[in-house]
């Protein structure tokens, strides 16, 4: 199977299902502020994740479309409030929510898409045993975003962060979200506790992965290759591997020059582009990419217990899309 056509595919047969969540209504701003992004596209990741889990164990993925709904509505919701929290202008090419809305607008458009996704996630259907579990897990899920948010502000204000600290934040702020499509796509498709674990585990490992990847991308790609904007982390103080790196490994100038830029928001473009250059001379955008690779091979290894199918095949060819996109 070619993952470009399914990618495809199965984003339209989401797209349709989830537009019920989506519908404007009175007050037509706040819901044309829902909508801002969800309209604007976007990779549907996690919903091909949660549905290709689902069928992986033999079961009907259209069953997991409420799952798969409510995960992409809580991504959206964290887009919006995040993109206010780091003074975003731009998200898949538009103007973020709150730049075109307004904040108190894209403050509560981010609160409608978080109680939708509860609205969705009710619609799943399975028995109730299996219900209560999902909707902890969900609970959990967004409990864990929440955290990791906080992690990566904090982080922000601190001169240095180690590796595993940040490991442990974006595997709370993204693999926390694709954990949940492995597992929960699994549960919803009858999947037996090994090869809920496995899924689990896999959703977990490439969430870090391709968080990891996204990092590198915004030191590597341009603002209208990735749709928003180019040089935030750099300016913010972002604590990305790249940084985490770099900031541990340099010396003399190097760190000077990183001490002086690395979370300055006044920093010029030239400025940015010396510590993007910093980056890769230290080695830290190769060793990011090297630890990305290292976690894709955990996912693979994951997927060795499911029996060969087409979706089998699909999460494999998903892992390989991570590491190789542009954005």
């Amino acid at each position: 199977m070619d993952l470009q056509n399914e990618l495809t595919k199965r984003a339209e047969m989401f797209n349709t299902y989830w537009q019920q969540y989506l519908a404007i209504k009175k007050p037509t701003k706040l819901y044309e502020a829902s909508q801002h992004l969800p309209a604007a596209g976007g990779k549907r990741i996690r919903p091909f994740l949660t549905l290709t889990c689902c069928e992986s164990v033999s079961g009907d993925p259209t069953k997991a479309l409420p799952l798969a709904a409510g995960l992409e509505l809580i991504h959206n919701f964290t887009l919006v409030h995040d993109d206010i929290m780091d003074h975003s202008l731009l998200r898949r090419n538009l103007p973020a929510v709150h730049i075109k809305f307004g904040e108190p607008a894209a403050i509560l458009a981010g609160d409608l898409l978080f109680a939708k996704a509860f609205e969705s996630l009710l619609k799943t259907s399975v028995d109730f045993q299996t219900y209560k579990l999902l909707q902890y897990d969900f609970i959990d899920g967004i409990i864990a975003i929440c955290e990791g948010q906080q992690l990566d502000m904090e982080f922000e204000s601190r001169k240095t962060v180690t590796e595993q600290e940040y490991l442990d934040m974006i595997g709370k702020k993204t693999g926390a979200l694709f954990e949940l499509a492995g597992k929960g796509g699994a549960m919803i498709g009858g999947g037996t506790p090994p090869e809920v674990a496995a899924l689990k585990t896999y959703g977990m490992t490439l969430g870090l992965a391709f968080q990891i990847w996204d990092d590198y991308l915004d030191m590597s790609s341009t603002a209208t290759t990735l749709g928003k904007d180019i040089g935030n982390d750099i300016r913010n103080g972002k604590k990305t591997l790249i940084a985490v790196h770099s900031l541990t490994h340099a010396t003399g100038q190097n760190k000077k020059h990183l001490d002086e830029v690395f979370g300055n928001h006044a920093a010029s473009e030239d400025d940015v582009a010396l510590v993007y250059d910093l980056f890769r001379d230290l080695g830290s955008i190769e060793y990011a990419q090297n630890r990305a690779l290292a976690l894709v091979n955990q996912a693979k290894d994951a997927l060795k217990i499911l029996k060969p199918s087409d979706a089998k095949e699909l999460l494999y060819q998903l892992i390989e899309y991570t590491i190789q996109r542009e954005k």
